[in-house]
């Protein structure tokens, strides 16, 4: 059974390559929401088509590390005894390993060892022993920096007022995540692709762009159109950016002003985890309350939708384009500035 199981995820990886075949993507991506790590605590990651480890020092610091104890090769996600269940101890500003008890700081350098009376040279020289991953946290997310080439940040998430934890009139995040079979550069396209609206998610119309722009790592579309209501017709605007590949803020105003999160990482070069967190303005009664929610649903019933899509298309490097495409070349010469054949290797 267990050779039927991993002959099928090979053959499903194999298939993903030929349906598209692109390096991952560099740039900052979210692992996790700041409320799921809390103070002590460590857990497990796979991200980058890499075992990775999360924890938050004593003092509040996230920090995150290649999963494997420099040691003797235990993984630091998993706790045993009284941590049974969870991740590694935290002690300090240090995870502890649970096979022998080694302590390593967010920099990867071992910082003790219980029950050694003479340090191995590495140690002694404080020398990074695990590789260490470059951490922001803000937007109440966790991103962390990937690059094939283990370059330092070429540029910063940037901070959404909406997002930050005394937002004041806007309420707690609503979070949804999706695992996608597919590359991100095929969900990012979306952003740029206004036809499909009309015959993937049954819109009335097909909206027209009033500007989409390009500059360095940055990428800002916006959407007008008329909207029909109860209370009359209405502007609507859909505000889309991004920031590398893996961040993107879309502001939705007319009936209900609602800030999307919509960030994607790649779990590995076929695979991506979709996090949507939701804002939205406090108040306006019940009836703005059930219009809030409608919002929200309508876009997770169009992420559904996106999902059978990508699931079962084939990356075409030359696509066969007409005049009421979008601006589908634009975007692939700006996305192509993030893709890197490689892997990392420290």
């Amino acid at each position: 059974m267990m050779n039927k199981t991993n002959d099928t995820i090979a053959r499903s990886h194999t298939r993903q390559a030929q349906r598209v075949n692109l390096p991952m993507p560099f740039g900052w991506f979210q692992v996790l929401y700041s409320h799921e790590l809390t103070v002590g605590t460590s857990l497990p990651l796979f991200y980058f088509d890499r075992e990775l480890v999360i924890f938050r020092t004593e003092s509040g610091l996230a920090k995150v590390l290649d999963a494997h104890c420099a040691h003797m090769g235990a993984h630091l996600g998993y706790g045993i005894r009284d941590n049974a269940g969870g991740g590694s101890r935290v002690v300090g500003e240090s995870i502890v390993c649970p096979f022998h008890g080694w302590q390593f700081n967010g920099e990867g350098e071992c910082t003790g060892i219980p029950y050694a009376k003479n340090l191995p040279p590495r140690v002694a020289r404080c020398e990074k022993l695990i590789p260490s991953w470059h951490v922001r946290e803000l937007n109440q997310c966790i991103y962390v920096w990937y690059h094939p080439e283990n370059i330092e940040p070429l540029f910063e998430p940037p901070a959404i007022p909406e997002a930050a934890s005394d937002n004041g009139d806007w309420g707690e995040l609503k979070i949804q995540q999706w695992d996608i079979d597919t590359h991100m550069q095929e969900i990012g396209e979306n952003a740029v692709d206004a036809a499909h609206f009309c015959f993937v998610h049954g819109t009335p119309e097909i909206p027209e762009p009033t500007c989409s722009e390009f500059d360095g790592f940055l990428r800002h579309g916006l959407f007008e159109s008329e909207m029909v209501t109860p209370k009359g017709t209405i502007q609507g605007r859909i505000e889309n950016s991004s920031t590398g590949p893996g961040l993107s803020v879309v502001r939705f105003s007319g009936i209900c002003d609602t800030v999307l999160m919509a960030n994607i990482t790649p779990i590995d070069a076929h695979h991506s985890r979709a996090h949507y967190a939701f804002i939205q303005r406090d108040g306006g009664g019940k009836t703005m309350g059930r219009v809030a929610q409608a919002i929200v649903d309508d876009i997770c019933q169009q992420m559904e939708e996106d999902k059978i899509i990508w699931a079962h298309k084939v990356y075409l490097e030359k696509p066969l384009l007409c005049d009421g495409d979008g601006p589908f070349a634009k975007f692939r010469r700006w996305y192509g500035q993030f893709l890197i054949a490689g892997s990392r290797d420290d």
